[in-house]
Parts: C-alpha cells; sequence; structure tokens
C-alpha cells in the first residue's frame, strides 16, 4: 500500500478587500454575437439610428481627430456598436466597400411603425413590409450608410411543415413570374 502524504498549502490568500471583482467575459447588455458597423458618418448614422430605430446612445468615445472610435447603440433588448471610417487602417463602411451583404435583422412589435420610422429618417427601401410566407410580416431597407436592415414582427407560429408548404407556394408564384409572357 502506498503511503499516504498531505499536502499543505503555505500560499496565503489575498484579503476580500485587495481582490480584483471576477470580470464577466461577456459585458452587461451584451449578447455573444454583437454587430459592429462601420460608417462613413458616425454622428449622423447615431442621429439616423436615434430617430429610425428610437436607438439609444450608452456611449461615445472619440479620436484626437474627432471621428468616433467607439460608440454603442442600444434598440430595444439588443445593442449594437459603430465607428467612423479609418480608411488608413482598413476599415471601411459599406459605402467605401460599394455595398454589402450582410442584414441586421430586428424583430419589433410593431414592423409598420418602425419602417415607416426609418423611411421617414432617410432609408431606402429594399422591400417592402408585407406578409411573409414564414409568418412574419417583414420589410427591408437600406441606411444611409449603406447598412442592410430587415425588420419583422412574428404574425403566425408555424410549424417546419407549414412553412415549407408555404415556402414552395411562394416560390412556384415567383417562377411564374419571371416567365415570359407571365
Amino acid at each position: 500500500m502506498a503511503a499516504r502524504t498531505k499536502s499543505k498549502s503555505k500560499a496565503k490568500s489575498k484579503p476580500a478587500s485587495k481582490r480584483k471583482p471576477k470580470v464577466n467575459p461577456i459585458p452587461a447588455g451584451f449578447r455573444t454575437i454583437t454587430p459592429y458597423l462601420v460608417v462613413r458618418d458616425a454622428a449622423g448614422a447615431i442621429e439616423f439610428y436615434k430617430k429610425a430605430l428610437g436607438a439609444q446612445a450608452r456611449g461615445i468615445h472619440y479620436a484626437p481627430d474627432g471621428r468616433v472610435i467607439n460608440a454603442e447603440l442600444k434598440v430595444g433588448d439588443s445593442i449594437f456598436m459603430l465607428c467612423d471610417e479609418y480608411p488608413e487602417m482598413g476599415t471601411v463602411s459599406p459605402l467605401g466597400r460599394g455595398g454589402t451583404s450582410v442584414t441586421v435583422h430586428i424583430f419589433c412589435p410593431n414592423v409598420d411603425a418602425v419602417f415607416s420610422r426609418a423611411v421617414a429618417a432617410g432609408a431606402k427601401v429594399k422591400m417592402p413590409v408585407m406578409d411573409m410566407f414564414w409568418g412574419d410580416r417583414y420589410g427591408s431597407f437600406e441606411d444611409p450608410s449603406g447598412h442592410l436592415w430587415s425588420v419583422g414582427t412574428r404574425r403566425e407560429n408555424l410549424t417546419a411543415k407549414e412553412v415549407e408548404a408555404r415556402a414552395a407556394t411562394a416560390f412556384a408564384k415567383m417562377a411564374e413570374k419571371t416567365q415570359p409572357g407571365a
């Protein structure tokens, strides 16, 4: 039988008053995925998001030259961040790239009201609000900074089979419209 040894730790723990508080790796209010937008005119974009989406600025930090290096905005229960373009560091907006392939989606209680506010604030309609086959009332727009947004309100809770059947019908109707003579 092996001899048992007792381990005595001589390391002393710091008094509670000198311990650093535990840091949460995800800051309060954030989710695991947080959109970070690059815009050409951060001040203008912030005003647009306030008017269009009811955004609240949580904090804005400026570089010595006056450009925004980071702004945190909150819409509903979600936070997103943005900064001005810094082309000298390779950070450019969709306007500097010639477009974007990313769409930020917002679920909201009244898609028509949010969409109307966005258009009134200067958004370009990409897809007008309409009832969609997946059960949402949905529309999309491009903001003045070139970012694409979609907004939706869930109207029906559908099963996967119901969505598939409605999708087949919707795509068949689209195919008919694209046929010559249709």
